[in-house]
């Protein structure tokens, strides 16, 4: 048998072990991709209401522009989540930077 590959039978084993070998970045992307999403839903929410409060409450504004700046701090919020979401999801990949000296 001098030349020649062995190679399976089965076509779909090679798959199999690949995904399984796969299986703990899907399982980490996953838990990045919940965390993100329970945080874009309730931080926006939370600073609307907060804030809101915070506007009429100690700053002595009126019904309607406390509304205003409520709206804007919580569109803020989402861009935060949005670009804080977009930093990791880049930098997932990518192997991690090493410090010091390379020999």
């Amino acid at each position: 048998m001098d030349g020649h590959t062995r190679t399976s039978m089965n076509p779909t084993t090679d798959v199999i072990a690949d995904y399984r070998g796969n299986e703990g970045g899907l399982v980490s992307a996953l838990k990045i991709l919940l965390f993100f999403t329970l945080l874009m839903v309730t931080l926006p929410i939370g600073l609307y209401f907060a804030s809101k409060s915070y506007f009429e409450g100690s700053m002595k504004m009126s019904n309607t522009d406390s509304y205003f700046y409520a709206a804007i701090v919580a569109v803020l919020a989402v861009h935060v989540v949005l670009a804080l979401f977009v930093y990791v999801a880049w930098n997932e990949g990518s192997p991690p930077k090493s410090k010091g000296k390379h020999d």
